[in-house]
């Protein structure tokens, strides 16, 4: 049933995804966690929901545009339901704009694969991920996805080496002349503190974390054992991802608080390697079942959760 419906790419996926994920997100907002909003709380809140539902958007466009899935909506339905499992970064604004400025980043990381237009594609990722930073200090360890994916393609032209350090020169200069007009000039150091104390307060009593992690890492490596029969380039694709997975479950790690709920920056890797899960699973009653199961438990989680507080 649930493969009949998005197992095709249709419009109505994505009237039935974005308009829960909107839904959802207002629901989160005002009735669990925070309450009522003044008019210009309700502005950002809008604006920081819509920048939510645009992200659905790239996240299928770089799944289809490079050819990483079929042609299905599962990677969108994933992505949703890892939503759910996670409510909580539906609170923090600061996660969804870090996690959208990544997505533009990868959307230029894996699109060099064509190798057209290699240094403005390091640029432009490099700009993103500096910009994502502005929310979380730690997103700079995605710049490690940069090198690796140069590494992958043209390793052998150098001046793609020192692009990066053009994009932080610009992103540095543009940032700082910004913040000396405002008079803020001591936001960026106070901004860029790299610490890591939060979380060894916070993972204490907060396991869902840890086998989200377990479960990630386990689907990714049974994912990369059955495609050994694909080609070169799309295994190259999915290291880079699985890369991106890694590095934001450390994002995740140093930065994760009471107040700061950055997983969701993990969520386009697991939702990519979810649906290459679906699509090499061959036995259709299997399949069902798996999908049947990532709709379910996911409710059930956050229904337990509604109930204990």
């Amino acid at each position: 049933m649930i493969s009949s419906i998005f197992g095709k790419t249709k419009p109505v996926n994505f009237v039935i995804i974005l308009g829960f994920v909107f839904c959802f997100y207002w629901g989160i907002n005002l009735l669990t966690f925070s309450g009522a909003y003044d008019f210009g709380e309700f502005l950002f809140q809008l604006l920081v929901s819509s920048l939510l539902c645009f992200g659905i958007f790239i996240v299928d466009f770089i799944a289809k545009r490079n050819q990483i899935t079929g042609t299905n909506s599962f990677t969108i339905l994933f992505y949703a339901l890892l939503i759910v499992v996670f409510p909580e970064v539906l609170t923090d604004s600061n996660a969804i704009f870090c996690s959208f400025f990544l997505l533009l980043a990868f959307r230029r990381i894996i699109s060099m694969k064509s190798l057209k237009s290699v240094k403005l594609k390091v640029f432009d990722a490099t700009f993103w991920i500096l910009i994502a930073s502005f929310w979380y200090d730690w997103a700079l360890l995605f710049i490690v996805l940069v090198y690796v994916s140069i590494y992958f393609y043209e390793p052998k032209v150098f001046k793609n080496w020192l692009v990066p350090f053009v994009a932080l020169f610009v992103v540095f200069l543009i940032s700082y002349a910004i913040l000396v007009l405002l008079e803020k000039d001591y936001l960026l150091k106070e901004h860029y503190q790299f610490r890591l104390d939060s979380f060894a307060e916070y993972i204490g009593g907060y396991t869902k974390l840890a086998i989200y992690a377990l479960f990630a890492l386990g689907i990714t490596s049974i994912t990369f054992i059955r495609m050994s029969k694909l080609g070169m380039g799309k295994i190259i694709t999915m290291r880079l991802i699985a890369i991106a997975l890694v590095l934001g479950l450390g994002l995740t790690v140093f930065k994760s608080s009471e107040s700061y709920f950055p997983v969701l920056v993990t969520f386009f890797s697991t939702s990519i390697f979810l649906t290459k899960y679906v699509e090499l699973t061959k036995k259709t009653n299997i399949k069902e079942l798996f999908l049947i199961a990532s709709v379910v438990l996911p409710f059930l989680i956050l229904g337990i959760e509604l109930v204990l507080k």
